[in-house]
Order: structure tokens, then C-alpha cells, then sequence
């Protein structure tokens, strides 16, 4: 089978070489092995070897393929839900861990950068959550008096203040958390991989693992070009996870998010739009990103085409939006348009799970998966290295694969048409 190529988008266009990850070639023994190399696997892999632990990693196509390396570059704080929630949900000692663990995830995400001086365009400019709706914007307003209950760095920004930060007057209340920021995310799974390397651990690429068994205490995974054994494994290949394990692909949706971006924009142009620098996310059904990267380059996204697209003529719906934002963008020139699967779960919650003996599996970070994803990869070391599962930032749960799992692209659409709908309606 002929290994994927990297898909065209802006960041495969501008990102900085790829760290060598020549295929498997032969047998080999390890103390972990790790199946993906997006940023679950490759965080869990330097997390590992930064502990002396014998680390593997073999990625189907190359460091950053998938959604890791196609996302909107958006370093997020938290979860779907309120912090007041997650608590509800999860109980005060489990909850408030959760809280404490994702919302902190941007910190988590920039420290490790730093450590190992990573380049990628990193800047920590904080994430705006903004609703334009007056209900979505009750909503805004209980989320930063949470946030602002627990010391959390934000602040709810309306009326003037929220126009200032955005460059619009459409935004009723808008939540800044100082905490977030962006990356060019090709750049950083790449320099992850280099970093996980750097820390002794080895990368594959081009080696998509085809069976796993468990045989004489170990696991086996077999590839076309060498069989690896290991104590341990860890499948982290989220929105594109396939029948490796039983169960695991229909226990989330994929789905693809979609981007544009411009070329660089007249500095007199880019001036007036989202002037605080802070990536942007709308609050409502169906969400729409924003940020301006550091070439002045404006990059919207959203749910588009559940399939894939390679230019920015497949979503004229976010560039015309942006005009509509913005009429000052009319004209620009658009460059790039592209997407990606990103994995939702159910209950809208990461999913970390041990389903076998020494096997454990974490995906389905629902849009949040730059920092959420990052973060993760040290509870999962944590969890592989003997920590209880009781003691980690997320609960370890079964496999529950989804009902009528084989209709998800309907079913994607129908949810989408359905958030537009409501969405255009106040609901």
C-alpha cells in the first residue's frame, strides 16, 4: 500500500523541513510502542523517553498528516463545557481536576515549547470566545464568571472593549483568556517529533501497523516492513482511527474542519482586523475560527465538505463570511483552502481507555485537540509508567462504540444544517 502523502494547505506550503523518520525496516523490541504520530502520540513518545522509557513510534503517513497538522492552529483552553459542569459531571474531586488539567492545557503546551525550543510560531495571545447571539452571550458571560471565580486569567470583554479586540461591532461579549494563543501546527508536530527524537525516542514513518496481537505477555505489531515488540502500546490516531482495534474507530465521529487563508494582507488592511492578536472562536451551534497569523495572513474555519478539499474554491461560504466581517478583505487574494477529521465523541469529552492488558488508547478531543491533545500525551505517559488510572487528569472508560456509526457523514450534515439553522435563528 502506498503511503499518504502530506495534503496542500498554507502550512505544508510554509512549514520548516520535517525531522528524518525513515519506514520501519526489520524487527525490533521496545518498551512502548506508540501508533500515531500527531500530538497524543508524539507528546506521549518525548513525555516516555524523557523518562529513560524505550519508546516507539510508527505513523502510517508522516509527523503531522492528519488533523494535527491541518487544524486552525488554535492553542485552546478547556473543555466543551463550563468548568460548573464538568464538576457536575464528574464530581468535586475528579471534576475539578479536569478543570484544573484542561484549562491549564495552553500552559502545558507553551511551557514544552519553550523547553525545547521549538519553532513554530508560537505565541501566546490569548483565545477569544466570542457570541453574537443574545443568548449564546448569557453564555459567554457564565463561562468568564467561572473562569474568573477560580483565578482563571480572563476577562469578559463588551460593548467598546469587545470591539476594540475583534475589529467589529457584531460580537455582544466576548471571553479573553490570557492562557491561549496560536502555532503554525505542521511546524509544531514536526518539531515535536524532532524533540521526541532529541529525547531518544525513535519515529517511523511510512509504517502503517496492520495487526496487534497479544502474545507471551507482549504485544506484537505487525507491519509491512518489520514486526515491532512491546509491553506496552498506545493508539493515539484520533479522527483517523481505522479497524486496528475492535471497537475503537465507531466509538467517535470524524469530522472534517475546514480553513482558508489569505495571502499576507496590506498592513493597512490586516490593522483593523481582530486587532488584539488573539485567536477567535465563535460561540454558537456551528463554530467558526479566526486568527491572523504572524505573516498578516487571516485563516477562518469551520465545518464545511465531509470529504477532502485542496483549494480555498471549496469553502467560498468562509470567504464570504469574512467579507462580510471585514469588507475591507474584498479583493484580497485567497491562497489556500483545506481540511481535516477531527474526532467528536458523544458525551463531548476526550476519551482515554484500556481495553487490554498493557494496550491503552486516548482520542476524540472535539475541536480542542492542540493543547488538549499536547497536555494528554503526559497523562498517558504518566498511565503506561504505572500511575493508577484513579490518579490521572481524565477518567479511563470502556470502549462504547456509537449506534449507527456507519451513516456518520449523514448524520454530520444533518447536525450541521441543523447549527445553521438555529444559529441564523437566535435558538
Amino acid at each position: 500500500m502506498t503511503a499518504p502523502t502530506l495534503p496542500p494547505s498554507l502550512y505544508a506550503a510554509t512549514a520548516r523541513p520535517a525531522p528524518h523518520t525513515p519506514p520501519l525496516d526489520g524487527d525490533a523490541s521496545v518498551d512502548v510502542l506508540v501508533v500515531g504520530a500527531g500530538f497524543t502520540g508524539l507528546s506521549t513518545a518525548l513525555h516516555l523517553a524523557e523518562a529513560g522509557t524505550r519508546t516507539m513510534v510508527l505513523e502510517a503517513a508522516e509527523p503531522g498528516w492528519g488533523a494535527s497538522g491541518r487544524n486552525g492552529g488554535q492553542v485552546n483552553p478547556g473543555l466543551k463545557f463550563d468548568p460548573d459542569e464538568v464538576e457536575r459531571d464528574f464530581g468535586p474531586e475528579l471534576g475539578a481536576r479536569m478543570v484544573r488539567f484542561a484549562w491549564g492545557a495552553p500552559e502545558t503546551t507553551f511551557g514544552l515549547i519553550r523547553r525545547w525550543q521549538i519553532a513554530c510560531d508560537a505565541r501566546q495571545g490569548g483565545t477569544m470566545r466570542a457570541a453574537y447571539q443574545p443568548r449564546h452571550a448569557d453564555g459567554v458571560r457564565r463561562s468568564a464568571e467561572q473562569g474568573i471565580r477560580r483565578g482563571m486569567p480572563v476577562t469578559l470583554l463588551e460593548g467598546e472593549a469587545a470591539r476594540a479586540a475583534t475589529g467589529h461591532d457584531r460580537y455582544l461579549a466576548v471571553m479573553l483568556d490570557a492562557s491561549g494563543g496560536d502555532v503554525q501546527p505542521l511546524d509544531y508536530a514536526r518539531g515535536l517529533a524532532g524533540a521526541a527524537q532529541r529525547a531518544g525516542a525513535i519515529v517511523h514513518g511510512h509504517t502503517r501497523v496492520t495487526s496487534l496481537r497479544r502474545e507471551a505477555g507482549s504485544w506484537h505489531a505487525t507491519t509491512p516492513t518489520g514486526t515491532v515488540r512491546a509491553d506496552h502500546v498506545v493508539l493515539a490516531t484520533n479522527g483517523y482511527t481505522d479497524g486496528l482495534w475492535p471497537g475503537l474507530r465507531e466509538s467517535v465521529v470524524p469530522v472534517f474542519s475546514s480553513i482558508a487563508a489569505t495571502a499576507p494582507l496590506d498592513p493597512g488592511i490586516v490593522a483593523g482586523i481582530m486587532p488584539h492578536r488573539g485567536s477567535l472562536y465563535e460561540s454558537g451551534h456551528i463554530t467558526v475560527y479566526l486568527r491572523v497569523d504572524q505573516a498578516g495572513r487571516l485563516l477562518i474555519g469551520g465545518r464545511g465538505p465531509q470529504r477532502p478539499i485542496a483549494d480555498h474554491r471549496s469553502v467560498q461560504y468562509l470567504i464570504d463570511y469574512a467579507e462580510t466581517l471585514w469588507p475591507q478583505l474584498r479583493g484580497a487574494t485567497w491562497t489556500h483552502g483545506w481540511n481535516g477529521q477531527l474526532a467528536m465523541t458523544k458525551d463531548h469529552y476526550p476519551h482515554i481507555h484500556a481495553p487490554a492488558p498493557g494496550l491503552y488508547a486516548c482520542l476524540g478531543y472535539n475541536g480542542r485537540g492542540v493543547a488538549l491533545a499536547t497536555a494528554m500525551g503526559g497523562e498517558i505517559a504518566r498511565l503506561v509508567s504505572g500511575t493508577p488510572a484513579g490518579d490521572i487528569a481524565m477518567p479511563v472508560t470502556g470502549i462504547r462504540p456509537i449506534a449507527f456509526h456507519r451513516f456518520w457523514r449523514m448524520g454530520v450534515m444533518a447536525k450541521v444544517m441543523e447549527g445553521r439553522i438555529r444559529d441564523r435563528l437566535g435558538l
